[in-house]
């Protein structure tokens, strides 16, 4: 039996799907959650080209949900959520699996990240987490512990993964990893990075670029900000949100460009919409 199920949730990312897919060794399970993508017909006939199973949520219930819907069809003994916008690089499985054997003590683990040009992605700190708690720029170059994961590749224990009940549903995107890593860290033990397996991911590629997606997503940002913030116990979280989103609209660099025009604005009116806690759940509404 396959020790790893690599999960990935794609929302309209036929274009990018190829090369992750092209990437998975044939010794791991795929599934594929196509999100409420406009066309699910081209998600089918790439998970079928590749040979991975296929699960269709008719509508796009949010990224953590996904990872779940998929996760509940794995029975192995790890789980791998990658984003449909990234490649493993040869090697990158057997690396994870060989850390998870070497630290029983830990229970999730990131691989090394790196964009497109080469340049090494590391998440160091996070919204949820006080400054003392970040690490230092250096700290990436090699494996240690981590406070918390970034997103775009976790590899998790499947049973740890079901012990914290999974991704919050309440997070429709962003966040929710953070959330999932503290969760994880204070049930079931440590989380660490793996250099020696390493993940290509470009970036913000999963979908189709366009000043209606980064609206959709910066909604979700302020939105998850902010129920993030309060459900760990951060000081202050609206305020502080509100404050930054503020800024960043009246930026100059936002009167130069449409897209960022509608992501900042979307991202202070999803701030603004989680003000209380009983509005958080409402979903996107376009700017008329």
């Amino acid at each position: 039996m396959t020790r790893v199920t690599l999960v990935t949730v794609a929302y309209n990312s036929a274009a990018v799907l190829p090369t992750l897919l092209a990437s998975v060794p044939e010794d791991v399970t795929c599934i594929v959650v196509d999100n409420g993508s406009n066309d699910p017909s081209a998600t089918r006939a790439l998970a079928e080209h590749y040979g991975a199973e296929l699960i269709i949520s008719e509508r796009n219930i949010g990224f953590g949900p996904g990872c779940n819907l998929g996760a509940a069809q794995a029975t192995s003994e790890f789980l791998f959520f990658v984003n449909p916008d990234a490649q493993l690089t040869p090697g990158a499985v057997d690396a994870l699996l060989a850390a998870a054997d070497a630290h029983p003590e830990a229970c999730a683990f990131n691989p090394r990240l790196r964009e497109g040009n080469g340049k090494i992605a590391f998440k160091r700190r996070s919204k949820l987490l006080a400054k003392s708690q970040w690490l230092s720029r250096d700290a990436a170059q090699a494996d240690c512990e981590i406070p918390v994961l970034q997103g775009s590749a976790i590899f998790v224990r499947r049973e740890a993964f079901e012990q914290v009940q999974g991704f919050d549903p309440n997070i429709f995107l962003y966040h929710e990893d953070d959330d999932l890593s503290l969760r994880l860290q204070k049930s079931c033990g440590a989380l660490r990075l793996v250099t020696t397996a390493e993940v290509v991911h470009l970036f913000g590629e999963s979908t189709v670029r366009s000043p209606q997606t980064a609206a959709l997503k910066a909604w979700y940002m302020g939105q998850s900000r902010v129920y993030a913030c309060r459900k760990h116990g951060m000081p202050n979280a609206f305020g502080t949100a509100l404050r930054e989103a503020l800024a960043q609209l009246l930026s100059p660099v936002t009167l130069l460009s449409r897209r960022k025009r509608a992501k900042n604005w979307a991202y202070l009116r999803g701030i603004w919409n989680a003000r209380n806690a009983q509005d958080a759940k409402r979903p996107f509404q376009p700017t008329p």
